[in-house]
C-alpha cells in the first residue's frame, strides 16, 4: 500500500474534524473531546508511519499493518461523513494539503497548458519513419506478390515508441496519396472483436453501427472495394480471416512487442526499433528537463544528465520520464542521487516501471491518489477531463479550489501536472477540457501500486482483494463470479467499457444492501426498466450514471433525496418518460445529463441547482425551446446534442455569466442566429464546437462577444456553411481552429495571419478551401504557414493526379 494513501486520508479527516460546523456540532452533542483525541492520534500516526520508497517496502508485517490502519481510517472517514450528512451540510470538505506538499508547492499549483510545451517526440526516429513510409507507398515491397495483402510489423520492447512512430506515419500527407481510406484500431487485452469491427466500419462509412453477423458480412463486402491502410496497434490475428480478401495495394501496419507475433503476421521482414543514439537521447532529455534554451546555463547538470541518459539505454519513454521528473529542479545532488540509484540494474519493461515509480514517488500525495484511479480502466482508454474530474471530486481527492477556481479547474491542474511528468499522452486541448490516454506501462505502474485497493475485473483476474475499495468490470458476465468481495467498504463501481453494463437485479440489490458507503455507482449501458426506490438509501453517493440505459422508463423520486449527489447522468435513456420529482433538492449537483421524451425540461428545478456547472442535453427529440428567461448563474459548460425539434436556444450573458464551453450538435432546425438581446453584453466563451447544423450559413454575430476569450473553435459537418466572417481574425486568443466536412466553405478571412496565438489548424472535407491551403502552392499558404500544427486534407483531384503519376513511374 502506498503511504500516500495513508497521509491523504489522514489529512482529509483532520481537515473535516477542524471544520467549523463539525466543531460546533461536536460541542452540542458532547463528542468534542472524543474527536480531538482521535485527531491527536491521527497526527501521531502521520509522523510515526515511515516514509520509505515503495520498492524498499518489502516487509510483510509493515505492509499489513499499514493496510489495517488504512481500513480503520476509511471507517473513521465514513463516520465523519455520516456526521456531515446528519447535519445537513454540503458534501465537499476538501482535504488539507499533505505534509509532502509545502506552502510553496501550493502557491505554484496553478499552471497553464502553455507552461509545459510538448517537445518533438519523434527525435531520432526520422529514418525509421521514412523506411515505413517507403514500404507503404511501394506497391511491391521486397519483391512480394503485389496481388496479396501486405503486412508490415513494427516490433520492439515497450517504451521504444512503436505507437508514436505509427501515428507519425499515419498522419503524414504522403500516405494520403496512396490510400483511399485509413483506419486506426487500438484495442487492449480482452477486447471485443465486434466493437473493433464497428470501429472499422465507422472509419470507412462514417456511420456508427451495432455489430452483429450481418455487419461482419458487410465488412467483408466493404473491404475489397477499398484500397486502405489499416493500423493494428496491439491487435493480432483475430482479424486475419476478415481482412485477407482485400484488394491489392491495401496494407496493414502492426505494432507489437512480440517477435513471434510479428513473424507470424508479417508478409515482409519486421522493422525492429532500436534504442536512440546518445546524441538523440540527450537532445530528447534536455527538451523535457529544461525550458527551451535554459540548458546552457547548467553545464554541471548536463554532465550528470548525460550519465542518467546513458543508463536509459536509448528508450524514449524512460528518457522522457527522467527528464520530466527533473524539470525545473536544479539541485545537482538530486540529479546525482537519481543517476546513482539502485533501480538501473533492472532490464526491459521492469526498468521503465521502476523509473516511472521514481517519478511517482516525487509527486504530491493528492496527485498520487488521483493517478492511482487510472488503474480501473483498460489500456489505451480515451479519457475526457470532465469525466475524470467528476470521479476525483466524488471521492474527495482534489485539494480545495483557490479563489475564483472550481473543482474542474483544480482537476485540470492535476491533469496538466501528470502530463508534464509524461504519465499521460495523446493529450488534445479543447480549450477548457482535454482528451488524453494513459500509456500502458504507466497503467501497469498504477495497478502495481494499488493492487489491494483498486481492481479492474477482467477474464484474466484470479481473485478480488479482500479490502478492495474501488471496482471496475471489463465484462458484464463477470458480475456473478466476482461481485461479492469480502470488503463492505467498496466506494466505487464502474463499467468503463462502452457496451458493457449491469443487467442483474441481484447485482443492484446487493449494492443497496451491502455497500452503503458507495460514492460512485456507474450503471451506464445497463438494462434496467426501473430502479428500486431503495436507491435513495445511498446517502454517501456522489456520482450516479444511467448513461445509455435504453430500457429505463422511470427513475424513482427517492433519487432526489441524495443530497450529496454531484453527478447525475441520464443521457441516452431514450425511453425515460419523465423526471423524478424534487430535482431542485439535489443541492450539491454539479453535473446533470438529460435525455427525455418530454416537450419541456423542468427548467425551474434546474435553475435552482445552485452548484450546477455542466449541463448535457441529448436526444430530447420533442424539445422545441431552451432557457427562455431562465438563469443558470453557475453554469460553465452547455452541451445540446441530437435535439432535432429544437428551434430556439437563448444564450443571454445575463443569464449565463459563467458560460465557457458551448457544444451544439445535430440540431437540424436550430439557426443559432439569435443571441443576447443586450448587444453590449460580453460573452466569455472559451471553447465552441458546432456540429451538424444545416441551418448554419455563417457564424452567428454574437460570437464576437468572445473575441478576447475564445481558445478553441471546431466546426464539423455544417454542409451549408458558406462564409467565415472577417471579424474572426480579431480573436486574439484563438489557439485551435478546425473545419471538417463543410463543402461549401471556400474562403478564409483575409487577415487570418493576425491570429498569432493559433497553434493548431485543421481543414478537411472542404475541397475548394483545401486546394487554396495546400503547402507551398496554395494562395492561403503564406497566411497560415506560421501555424505550428497544420492538417490540410488533399482534394480528391490532387490525389488522383498523384496516383496517375505514381503508376506512370512504376510502369
Amino acid at each position: 500500500m502506498a503511504e500516500s494513501s495513508f497521509f491523504f486520508t489522514a489529512n482529509s479527516l483532520i481537515a473535516k474534524i477542524d471544520s467549523y460546523h463539525i466543531y460546533q456540532a461536536s460541542l452540542d452533542i458532547g463528542v468534542y473531546n472524543d474527536l480531538q483525541s482521535f485527531k491527536e492520534s491521527l497526527l501521531s500516526m502521520k509522523y510515526w508511519v515511515p516514509k520509505v520508497d515503495l520498492e524498499k517496502q518489502q516487509e510483510y508485517s509493515m505492509s499489513e499493518l499499514l493496510q489495517q490502519i488504512k481500513v480503520v481510517l476509511y471507517d473513521a472517514e465514513n463516520v465523519v461523513d455520516e456526521f456531515h450528512i446528519k447535519l445537513g451540510m454540503g458534501n465537499y470538505c476538501p482535504p488539507m494539503m499533505s505534509i509532502v506538499d509545502t506552502q510553496e508547492d501550493q502557491r505554484k499549483r496553478s499552471i497553464k497548458s502553455s507552461d509545459y510545451t510538448i517537445p518533438d517526440v519523434m527525435i531520432g526516429r526520422e529514418e525509421d519513419k521514412e523506411i515505413i513510409i517507403k514500404l507503404l507507398m511501394h506497391q511491391n515491397p521486397c519483391g512480394y506478390d503485389h496481388q496479396s495483402l501486405t503486412v508490415i510489423p513494427i516490433v520492439g520492447m515497450g517504451g521504444l515508441g512503436k505507437t508514436t512512430l505509427a501515428q507519425s506515419v499515419f498522419i503524414d500527407q504522403r500516405i494520403d496519396q496512396s490510400f483511399s481510406c485509413k483506419i486506426w484500431v487500438s484495442v487492449t487485452d480482452g477486447f471485443n472483436i465486434k466493437q473493433v469491427i464497428a470501429q472499422i466500419i465507422q472509419c470507412i462509412t462514417g456511420t456508427l453501427v451495432e455489430v452483429e453477423e450481418q455487419q461482419i458480412n458487410q465488412l467483408r463486402d466493404i473491404l475489397p472495394k477499398q484500397k486502405f491502410l489499416l493500423v493494428l496497434d496491439d491487435v493480432w490475428n483475430e482479424f486475419w480471416n476478415l481482412i485477407s480478401t482485400c484488394i491489392k495495394g491495401s496494407q496493414i501496419l502492426v505494432t507489437t512487442r512480440s517477435h513471434s507475433i510479428a513473424s507470424m503476421m508479417g508478409t515482409i521482414r519486421s522493422h525492429a526499433l532500436k534504442g536512440l543514439s546518445m546524441e538523440d537521447s540527450l537532445s530528447l532529455f534536455q527538451k523535457y528537463a529544461f525550458k527551451e534554451g535554459e540548458e546552457i546555463k547548467f553545464p554541471d547538470l548536463i554532465k550528470v544528465g548525460r550519465g542518467i541518459v546513458n543508463k536509459c539505454g536509448g528508450v524514449p519513454f524512460a528518457i522522457r520520464s527522467m527528464g520530466s521528473m527533473l524539470f525545473s529542479k536544479y539541485d545537482i545532488k538530486l540529479w546525482e542521487l537519481i543517476r546513482d540509484g539502485e533501480f538501473w540494474h533492472f532490464a526491459g519493461a521492469k526498468f521503465i516501471l521502476h523509473s516511472l515509480r521514481l517519478s511517482y514517488l516525487h509527486m504530491p500525495s493528492h496527485l498520487k491518489q488521483c493517478f492511482e484511479l487510472f488503474s480501473l480502466y483498460p489500456d489505451d482508454f480515451v479519457f475526457h477531463s470532465s469525466e475524470v474530474a467528476s470521479l476525483w471530486a466524488a471521492l474527495g481527492l482534489l485539494p480545495s479550489p483557490n479563489k475564483d477556481e472550481t473543482l474542474i479547474d483544480v482537476a485540470n491542474q492535476c491533469l496538466l501536472k501528470l502530463m508534464s511528468r509524461c504519465f499521460l499522452h495523446n493529450f488534445f486541448n479543447f480549450g477548457t477540457s482535454y482528451y488524453f490516454q494513459v500509456h500502458d506501462l504507466v497503467n501497469a505502474l498504477a495497478r502495481s501500486i494499488v493492487k489491494d485497493e483498486c481492481c479492474m475485473v477482467s477474464p484474466n483476474i484470479q481473485y478480488v482483494p479482500k479490502n478492495v475499495q474501488h471496482l471496475s468490470f471489463a465484462k458484464d458476465d463477470l458480475l456473478d463470479k466476482y461481485f461479492t468481495p469480502n470488503s463492505l467498504m467498496v466506494r466505487t463501481i464502474l463499467f468503463p467499457i462502452e457496451g458493457v453494463g449491469a443487467s442483474s437485479e441481484a447485482f443492484l440489490n446487493t449494492c443497496v444492501s451491502r455497500y452503503r458507503y458507495l460514492r460512485i455507482l456507474d450503471l451506464s449501458d445497463s438494462t434496467y426498466e426501473t430502479l428500486p426506490s431503495s436507491i435513495g438509501k445511498f446517502r454517501h453517493l456522489r456520482f450516479l450514471s444511467l448513461e445509455r440505459n435504453e430500457k429505463i422508463k422511470r427513475v424513482p423520486d427517492s433519487i432526489c433525496k441524495l443530497y450529496n449527489l454531484q453527478v447525475l447522468n441520464l443521457v441516452g435513456c431514450t425511453k425515460l418518460e419523465n423526471f423524478p420529482k424534487g430535482l431542485r433538492n439535489l443541492i450539491s449537483l454539479r453535473q446533470l445529463g438529460i435525455t427525455t421524451k418530454e416537450t419541456v425540461l423542468p427548467e425551474n428545478d434546474i435553475a435552482n441547482l445552485k452548484s450546477l456547472e455542466i449541463l448535457n442535453i441529448e436526444s430530447c427529440e420533442n424539445l422545441e425551446s431552451l432557457f427562455i428567461g431562465i438563469k443558470l448563474l453557475t453554469l460553465r459548460t452547455l452541451t445540446v446534442t441530437k435535439c432535432e425539434s429544437l428551434k430556439s436556444l437563448s444564450l443571454d450573458i445575463n443569464h449565463f455569466p459563467q458560460l465557457e464551453t458551448l457544444l451544439v450538435d445535430n440540431c437540424g432546425y436550430l439557426e443559432l442566429i439569435k443571441g443576447p438581446d443586450d448587444q453590449s453584453s460580453n460573452l466569455r466563451l472559451k471553447a465552441i464546437r458546432l456540429h451538424s447544423l444545416p441551418q448554419l450559413l455563417t457564424l452567428p454575430s454574437w460570437l464576437q462577444e468572445s473575441t478576447n476569450t475564445l481558445l478553441s473553435l471546431l466546426i464539423v459537418d455544417c454542409k451549408n456553411l458558406e462564409v467565415l466572417p472577417e471579424w474572426l481574425s480579431t480573436f486574439s486568443s484563438l489557439g485551435s481552429f478546425g473545419m471538417t466536412n463543410c463543402p461549401k466553405l471556400t474562403f478564409l478571412p483575409n487577415d487570418i495571419h493576425r491570429l498569432t496565438a493559433l497553434g493548431y489548424l485543421r481543414i478537411e472535407g472542404c475541397p475548394k478551401l483545401c486546394r487554396k491551403c495546400q503547402p507551398q502552392v496554395g494562395e492561403y499558404w503564406p497566411k497560415i504557414s506560421h501555424i505550428n500544427q497544420i492538417f490540410i486534407d488533399e482534394p480528391e483531384d490532387l490525389k488522383e493526379d498523384a496516383e496517375e503519376e505514381r503508376l506512370e513511374v512504376e510502369q
